[in-house]
């Protein structure tokens, strides 16, 4: 017997491996330039995140910027509107998960867990309507909190839905603080 009868590879299995390899890493660079070109592009990369100057916010005040496309809300809470938050029984809320991007997806919607740890004044939510996309109105509504006049939904002081036909609290987005002043939002 001769070896190239054993099943020894020969000259011809070399070259059409090595063609069939050759074929498949030129496939691969020519299809790679119209994957890449999926890729988002620098103008939306720079959206991903966002900072913002919280110094001159006042107690009671709130201010509303864009963040990819999505106005977020940020209110400098008082204290009052904090303890109001706090004394709300779980049992009483629609949603009872916090719906923040910082803190386990399983947490319940408690004041503490709606607000950054430490900066417990601040609340800072995706300022759209659960129901069908609207934008609330701030400190309105039955709850002191933010009202969609569209179709009636009323979240309290920690962005919780309350009353209405939205099913889930507003959205706390990834959030942390650079400086006492300063909130970097994405």
């Amino acid at each position: 017997m001769e070896p190239h009868e054993v099943g020894a590879p020969t000259r011809r299995d070399f070259l059409l491996i090595a063609t069939g390899a050759f074929a498949a890493v030129g496939a691969a660079a020519a299809v790679w330039p119209f994957i890449d070109q999926m890729n988002p592009d620098a103008a939306s990369l720079a959206l991903a995140s966002v900072e913002v100057d919280i110094s001159s916010i006042q107690p009671g005040q709130s201010i509303t910027v864009m963040w990819r496309g999505k106005p977020v809300f940020i209110r400098n809470r008082t204290e009052a509107e904090m303890e109001e938050a706090r004394s709300v029984p779980l049992g009483d809320l629609k949603d009872p998960l916090a719906r923040n991007e910082n803190v386990d997806a399983s947490a319940p919607a408690t004041d503490e867990n709606r607000a950054p740890a430490g900066y417990e004044q601040w609340l800072v939510m995706v300022g759209i309507c659960t129901h069908l996309g609207c934008v609330p109105l701030g400190q309105q509504g039955d709850y002191g909190g933010w009202f969609c006049p569209c179709h009636g939904s009323h979240y309290d002081t920690a962005g919780r839905i309350r009353r209405g036909p939205a099913p889930e609290n507003l959205l706390v987005p990834t959030l942390s603080f650079v400086d006492d002043t300063t909130i970097r939002i994405g």
